[in-house]
């Protein structure tokens, strides 16, 4: 099974598909195919569970004897400002490990996951990592949402040598800070200086920049990368912050708008980002809306008043000429009501990534061989695209540049740009 997935590669020549040519295609036909949701809410077996079991079962101890169930923590928004991406943390996990357990297991193990709700607020996730880690049984941690709340466990996951693989932290320094540390997001040295380069002085051959971006690790972290880059592109930059869970953004939208900008940038996820826009358009301010942060977010299209002036960043696209990717997609916004953003998807493949970790272990997994095994695992082809580890634990992905036209989502064509060199 290949999927084509719409990106813009580093070379930002929008691609037609990253990941035809990949070395793990194979493996992915075998271990990854789709469920899709039929009318009333049953589900049928993709083409590819057979060859899934076939897999699975050639895997197992001779005999195929159970070694046990490889219990997981789960750290994630289930409610709160982030329960977006809360939500679909929740389904994109359980997916991968009903069909993992479904097809039999892996090297004699199935899997579960305990979820709990942290609203991706770092004290909340530390305590509830602390409790996981000390359940000798769960052998890894997957979450939380944001940067901050992940880099909150860094002394939690040494202490107790166990792995933590977040889906979506993206700040550059996360996952130096742990070896126990992984995420498959991509980092945010390569998306916003790309937002810098290629969206505003390329695209949008935007001069003078308004920026209002969320206090917390992750917007700093985005900020940073964005500024440096945005210097040497010659840029006249002019920033704001407001405070997580802050609401009225009139003063901010004031402040800016009498700087006369050419486009406003918001940096946060969830309904920050809608709210700020749909403020500035009641205040009259006529201009162009970027975001860096929620991708391409249907909740976030929801609240907008103005749904087509739009413009993000995103390092992968649910291809609509994609049956596959369609039928993932539309299964997901069966379950969650909402259609899937990366966030979800990249839930699903780190499940996966554990499951690969697991197949390459001789014997009883342990915490400690557990993230060996997944430290060094070969280039994987998900859902999501191509994900190979680099040292740190992190990796670096390929980003687009996608729009609002009549209401849906689309990945902007008709452009070329050069090779980025970040």
């Amino acid at each position: 099974m290949k999927k084509r997935i719409l990106a813009l590669t580093l070379t930002f020549a929008l691609a037609a598909s990253v990941l035809a040519g990949c070395g793990g295609d194979d493996k992915k036909e075998e271990t990854k195919a789709p469920e899709t949701q039929a009318a009333g809410g049953d589900e049928t077996q993709a083409a590819g569970g057979d060859e899934t079991k076939a897999e699975t079962e050639a895997a197992a101890p001779e005999g195929g004897e159970s070694k046990g169930v490889i219990k997981l923590g789960g750290l994630a928004p289930l409610t709160g400002q982030y329960a977006e991406y809360g939500k679909g943390f929740d389904i994109g996990f359980h997916k991968a490990i009903d069909e993992i357990n479904a097809a039999g297991g892996v090297n004699g193990y199935t899997f579960e996951i305990d979820i709990k709700d942290t609203q991706s607020e770092p004290v909340t996730t530390s305590t509830m990592a602390t409790a996981f880690a000390e359940d000798d049984e769960i052998m890894a941690l997957l979450g939380d949402f944001s940067s901050g709340a992940c880099k909150a466990t860094a002394q939690i996951c040494d202490s107790y040598g166990i792995l933590q693989l977040s889906p979506t932290a993206s700040a550059s320094d996360y996952a130096a800070m742990s070896k126990y540390f992984f995420g498959i997001m991509g980092r945010q040295d390569v998306e916003a200086p790309f937002l810098a380069k290629y969206v505003l002085k390329e695209y949008l051959k935007a001069q003078k920049i308004a920026v209002i971006r969320v206090d917390s690790d992750w917007g700093k972290s985005c900020y940073d990368n964005f500024i440096a880059q945005a210097e040497k592109e010659q840029l006249d930059v002019t920033v704001e912050t407001y405070a997580t869970g802050e609401k009225d953004f009139s003063s901010l939208i004031t402040k800016m708008q009498a700087e006369n900008p050419d486009v406003l940038v918001v940096m946060d996820q969830g309904d920050p980002v809608a709210d700020i826009f749909n403020q500035a358009d009641a205040a009259g301010w006529k201009i162009q809306h970027v975001a860096l942060g929620p991708g391409t977010s249907e909740q976030v299209v929801g609240r907008l008043n103005d749904k087509d002036n739009l413009i993000v960043t995103s390092p992968f696209f649910f291809d609509p000429d994609d049956a596959e990717l369609t039928a993932w997609a539309e299964w997901f916004q069966g379950e969650a009501g909402f259609a899937p953003t990366i966030h979800p998807a990249c839930a699903y493949d780190c499940v996966y990534l554990l499951a690969e970790a697991v197949k390459s272990i001789d014997g009883e997994v342990t915490r400690e061989n557990l993230r060996d095994a997944l430290a060094n695992l070969p280039e994987y082809t998900g859902v999501t695209g191509s994900i190979k580890f680099e040292e740190d634990g992190d990796i670096k992905r390929n980003y687009m540049i996608c729009g609002i036209e009549g209401g849906e989502w689309k990945v902007l064509e008709g452009f070329e740009f050069g090779a980025a060199g970040f």
